[in-house]
């Protein structure tokens, strides 16, 4: 990271030399649009908003939020690329921007060749969930009794090809196991019809299940990373019970391909440094997530290396986006 900052200050240093060698002003110089794949209220919308109103105050400029949600991301991405490559048009992705064209039989995009990679901002583990009363105490109840009874058992997620699902076509596979992926319109149904007891199991994000579990109405067999979460430190990560087993949600900055190396740099920097102020901080504990901010070229490899974990498992899965 420090290393990153370094010579990422340096590129900035560079950018707003040319800048005043060239009489123009400094980026930015207008109001930035970030665009949000998803309905406001959403943690990729707050996440956007709280990073926005940090960076706008930094630069003495706005920062607009659009939300143009539909087909999983590929609405906004498009409307991206359209855009100038000058940095005043952006986009917060979630994970899934790895995976869609895995999902999609086609879109209006390369995922690889039409972007800007700037930074990761943060990540956050998804949650297997089942009742308080489950006869399943631990993870290794549930995968016992899956394998003394394949096909016997179900876990809800909130829709095809989301983290939620993938979750659980990697716990099949890693595993071994004969699970029903029950799709819901959401993450709340799903909770619902945990609660309720129409399902044994649910794979759901923080933010839905951290009121449930505080209540005490459910209980978290384990959290989707290989090791355990500060959200829920006393809960086992599922690589502690099936080798091998690590996957989260995370959120990226990207821009359109062909921007400019020095203003890359400088977006990058500038985020990463919001990322470490006290009100990104703590709004992102409330969201169960973590800071993160990286060089562009960390981003890029993230999205390279779930394209190539995810296409076995979503290819074996026979999924494609509803």
């Amino acid at each position: 990271m420090r290393s990153w900052i370094k010579l990422a200050a340096t590129a900035i240093a560079t950018f707003v030399a040319v800048a005043s060698a060239s009489a123009q002003s400094p980026f930015p110089s207008k109001p930035v649009r970030i665009f949000v794949p998803y309905a406001a209220g959403g943690g990729v919308d707050i996440l956007a908003r709280t990073l926005g109103e940090v960076v706008s105050k930094q630069w003495g400029q706005s920062v607009v939020i659009e939300n143009r949600p539909g087909a999983g991301g590929v609405v906004a991405s498009q409307a991206l690329i359209a855009s100038p490559p000058d940095g005043y048009t952006l986009i917060v992705v979630a994970s899934g921007h790895a995976t869609n064209p895995l999902l999609y039989p086609k879109i209006p995009y390369d995922t690889f060749k039409d972007f800007t990679p700037i930074s990761l901002l943060g990540s956050s583990p998804n949650i297997l969930l089942v009742r308080a009363d489950s006869p399943f105490k631990t993870l290794g109840d549930m995968v016992a009794q899956a394998r003394a009874n394949p096909g016997s058992l179900s876990f809800a997620h909130a829709g095809t090809g989301t983290s939620t699902h993938l979750a659980g076509e990697l716990l099949k596979s890693l595993a071994k196991i004969d699970l029903n992926a029950v799709p819901y319109k959401g993450g709340a149904p799903a909770i619902n019809d945990l609660l309720g007891g129409q399902i044994a199991m649910s794979f759901n994000n923080g933010p839905e299940s951290l009121p449930q579990l505080e209540a005490g109405t459910l209980r978290a067999l384990a959290v989707t990373t290989a090791a355990r979460a500060s959200l829920l430190p006393n809960v086992p990560g599922m690589g502690e019970a099936v080798p091998g087993y690590d996957t989260e949600v995370w959120w990226g900055l990207l821009g359109p391909a062909g921007m400019p190396a020095d203003l890359v740099a400088k977006l990058s920097l500038d985020f990463v440094a919001a990322l470490n102020t006290e009100p990104v901080k703590a709004r992102l504990a409330k969201l169960g997530a973590s800071p993160i901010g990286s060089s562009p070229k960390e981003l890029e490899a993230k999205i390279r290396a779930d394209y190539e974990k995810w296409g076995p498992i979503i290819k074996a899965s026979g999924m494609k986006a509803e």
